[in-house]
């Protein structure tokens, strides 16, 4: 079992920046990568990003790519999402993932998730 635990949502205005953090515990050697998602009302759970843990690598969806950076420090099990430039648009529940596969694209374990809200 892998426990993911959300934290540094809030309210931002457009244009602001926010930085979400992930600690992970458990069984996290077993998972291959970790990443974000996100869910607004009616809508399905969209992705964010992704790092693997093997080698540190990046993916991004292209709504995100160049305002928003995921790191990892390895040291603390935690993974975070840096949130820049952001729109109205990105508010959303915030989900951190992690997978037994690379690309983080089928999550095996989800956090609770954290609520973003960027005012216009």
């Amino acid at each position: 079992q892998v426990q993911l635990v959300e934290s540094g949502g809030g309210l931002v205005q457009a244009g602001g920046s926010l930085r979400l953090s992930c600690a992970a515990s458990g069984r996290t050697f077993s998972m291959l990568s970790m990443g974000w998602f996100r869910q607004t009302p009616g809508k399905e759970r969209e992705f964010v990003g992704s790092i693997n843990t093997s080698d540190g690598g990046l993916g991004y969806a292209d709504s995100v790519k160049g305002r928003f950076t995921i790191s990892r420090d390895i040291a603390k099990n935690t993974v975070y999402l840096q949130m820049n430039s952001l729109k109205p648009d990105d508010t959303a529940v915030y989900y951190c993932s992690a997978s037994r596969t690379f690309g983080n694209r089928r999550p095996d374990y989800w956090g609770r998730g954290t609520q973003v809200t960027v005012s216009s």
